[in-house]
């Protein structure tokens, strides 16, 4: 059975008192995790070492970094290599936001590398994909996720898949006041998981976790994780509030 994740991404919010705080409140919710099933929570660079404090003694929830460089090491101001993160206990890392890639030009080749070298050091990529608008709109939307498939993690083979966790984002949906629905979320689930079974083969599709992260939130998290090809959901928004993030982890 594969596995189900809920990830709270906090992107470039919240002052470390105010992560600690948020991390503390769900802790305090008492989740109880069915077996199978993961809490991931990616904070800003500076507060993974004290997130991941807090979290050492809660099985089933895991630590992940938002990003990491293309390079081993070197002379790169401002970067995070995937050894450092491997340093401090980082279990999984986001690669390939969309933010990521519209905002840093973030290229699908860059990103092979990132996987590559994040796998080496024994972390988790959570390996992001999806369609803008445009492509939406043009019904081109399963070519151009292909083309992010297979142009960043299709040199891997089998067992090295195993370790990848991907994430569906329907940037269309996302701050631009239009909605997807659960059925356009399973659509493209599934056509990924059809994607990865022509090329590894049915058993490792099955096997394969993919997350939604539209813009999931307490009130349509049931419906979406209720869909057979999505397997938990990448937070944004909704892990900055304790209420929010417990209430879509419980939706499962």
């Amino acid at each position: 059975m594969r596995k189900k994740i809920v990830a709270a991404n906090w992107k470039m919010n919240l002052t470390l008192d105010k992560g600690e705080q948020l991390v503390n409140d769900i802790l305090a919710a008492g989740l109880k995790l069915a077996e199978g099933h993961e809490v991931v929570i990616a904070p800003p660079f500076p507060y993974l070492v004290k997130i991941k404090q807090l979290i050492r003694n809660y099985p089933g929830i895991s630590l992940a970094a938002q990003n990491c460089y293309s390079e081993k090491s070197g002379a790169y101001t401002g970067e995070v290599s995937a050894e450092m993160l491997q340093s401090i206990g980082v279990d999984y890392v986001i690669l390939g936001h969309s933010e990521r890639r519209e905002y840093f030009a973030e290229s699908n080749a860059q990103l092979a590398k990132k996987i590559d070298l994040a796998l080496a050091n024994g972390i988790k990529p959570i390996f992001c994909c999806g369609e803008p608008l445009e492509i939406r709109q043009a019904e081109t939307q399963n070519d151009y996720v292909s083309k992010q498939l297979e142009e960043s993690l299709f040199h891997l083979d089998a067992a090295a898949l195993k370790n990848i966790v991907i994430a569906y984002e329907p940037i269309w949906a996302i701050g631009t006041g239009l909605t997807a629905s659960a059925q356009q979320a399973q659509d493209m689930h599934a056509f990924i998981r059809a994607k990865i079974a022509e090329k590894y083969g049915r058993e490792a599709a099955l096997g394969l976790t993919i997350l939604y992260g539209g813009s999931a939130k307490p009130s349509n998290a049931k419906e979406l994780f209720a869909c057979a090809d999505v397997d938990g959901g990448l937070i944004g928004g909704a892990s900055l509030v304790a209420a929010d993030f417990t209430a879509i982890v419980q939706s499962f």
